[in-house]
């Protein structure tokens, strides 16, 4: 689990609610929290040597077989290829 940095902000007698959230963002950007906040948003772990290697085997499998395919011509390279069909 992540270490947690607690932030704690105690209203002032007299003082307004703009003031004691401009008070806490102070606080909070003081102890970087905001830039490690943003950093740890896109992490992404890395994926195992089993994992990449058998990504790897299956594409390089598929690639295989549209070259085969295209060898035999089943495949036309000059044809149009696309997710989108035209109409």
């Amino acid at each position: 689990m992540m270490n947690a940095i607690r932030v704690e902000v105690k209203r002032g007698k007299n003082e307004s609610a703009a003031s004691l959230i401009r008070r806490f963002s102070r606080r909070a950007q003081g102890l970087n929290l905001v830039r490690m906040m943003r950093k740890k948003r896109y992490f992404e772990r890395q994926k195992s040597k089993n994992v990449d290697h058998k990504r790897a085997m299956v594409s390089g499998e598929r690639r295989a077989k549209f070259n085969e395919l295209v060898k035999l011509g089943k495949i036309d390279l000059s044809a149009p290829r696309g997710k989108g069909r035209k109409r």
